[in-house]
């Protein structure tokens, strides 16, 4: 099989693959809207099963339901220990989601274009496209006769955390080979290695009283939260790639009452998982200095981080490999930001992220995708799953 013949495959389905990109983006899909997000997965499910692959929803209350699509053979589970056409058959699992960030709504202000070499929207970049980008990667492999074992889950909570995702991404990936997580490239660049996420809520409660008659007898929760918030900012690490970001601060009712309550949201990243626990025993010793005061902290590490493992370089110079037979100079890069990928790096299996589209503006008003970049890039995609 040559690459080539699949990037004339993927160019011939180029017009469906685009008008697969807007059907979906016009399907608006915000986290918290569960009906909305299962009118997305209904969506990519008919379109699968027309593709003859084999669907199964797992089904949600609060979320959209999570939709595991499987292509290529169904494969023993005895396998030989010392086979190595059996360990090369092992599944591949790709990773995507059909939330956006984008409330229902978005469309009637933000609708979607195809104009100057752009197709906009809301959720095209991140991550509508990669998942239309999959699906047309594996139509290409199966006019060859080259589709492999793989399984495509799309979840329905990533925006949020993945809270109900993550037991089975862990789970499918604990019997794959690799996982190729289709969020957008960084620039034109794939991605080997990603922060670890967490989140907490500093929450201090004081004593309330009136800030003119009865001022010595109130404690101020919002100058408790005030300080804690200059120490928080000082777990800040630029050399070891560990930031700390007070984002949000709520508290008190008017100024001329002492504030009883105050509640802070902190954004946390690591770049590894051996600062994890530094973090999480800094944040867990805060104190307050007024003994007047309570101070109460949850949330974690719910992110592990990414980090670039052989495994992941071994993926990575495979990709490059094949990108130049299109002649595209594929680069690396690492980023701030987390994915679903974290999970399955942190389980040990190769992990390589941003296969989907190229574009800019994700979770922005100018989000968008380059559509010169869309036929090489699901061929590359493709190239990548076939040599496996």
């Amino acid at each position: 099989m040559r690459i080539t013949d699949l990037e004339q495959l993927v160019a011939a389905a180029e017009e469906r693959l685009k008008d697969r990109v807007r059907e979906l983006v016009e399907t608006e899909s915000p986290s918290d809207d569960k009906p909305a997000v299962d009118r997305a997965g209904t969506l990519v499910q008919g379109w699968a099963e027309a593709q003859g692959a084999r669907t199964r929803r797992h089904r949600q209350r609060e979320y959209g339901d999570l939709l595991e699509i499987r292509f290529g053979p169904e494969l023993s589970r005895t396998r030989s220990r010392t086979s190595s056409r059996a360990i090369h058959q092992r599944r591949v699992l790709l990773l995507g989601h059909l939330d956006t960030v984008w409330p229902l709504g978005t469309l009637h202000k933000m609708p979607w274009k195809e104009a100057n070499g752009r197709l906009s929207g809301p959720g095209v970049l991140d991550m509508k496209a990669g998942v239309v980008m999959a699906l047309e990667a594996f139509a290409a492999l199966q006019k060859l006769g080259a589709l492999r074992p793989a399984t495509l889950l799309l979840v329905s909570d990533e925006e949020v955390g993945s809270p109900v995702s993550r037991t089975l991404t862990e789970s499918l990936a604990a019997d794959c080979e690799a996982a190729l997580v289709l969020e957008p490239a960084q620039g034109l660049a794939y991605k080997t290695a990603r922060k670890g996420v967490g989140a907490y809520t500093l929450r201090v409660e004081g004593v309330g009283a009136h800030a003119g008659v009865d001022f010595e007898a109130g404690h101020s929760a919002v100058r408790e939260m005030a300080r804690l918030v200059e120490t928080v900012s000082g777990f800040t690490d630029p050399a070891r790639g560990i930031t700390v970001n007070v984002g949000v601060i709520s508290g008190g009712t008017r100024s001329n009452v002492v504030p009883a309550e105050c509640v802070a949201e902190v954004d946390v990243r690591i770049r590894r998982a051996r600062d994890a626990e530094r973090v999480e025993r800094s944040i867990a010793a805060l104190k307050v200095l007024d003994p007047a005061c309570r101070l109460t902290v949850t949330g974690g590490i719910n992110r592990p981080p990414m980090e670039r493992t052989p495994g992941t370089v071994k993926l990575f110079r495979l990709a490059r490999k094949l990108a130049a037979q299109l002649g595209l100079d594929l680069e690396e890069a690492a980023t701030g930001g987390g994915s679903d990928g974290n999970f399955t790096a942190a389980m040990g299996v190769p992990t390589l992220d941003g296969m989907g589209a190229v574009g800019a503006g994700a979770h922005a008003a100018q989000e968008h995708v380059l559509t010169q970049h869309l036929v090489q890039r699901t061929a590359l995609l493709a190239a990548v799953l076939a040599q496996l």
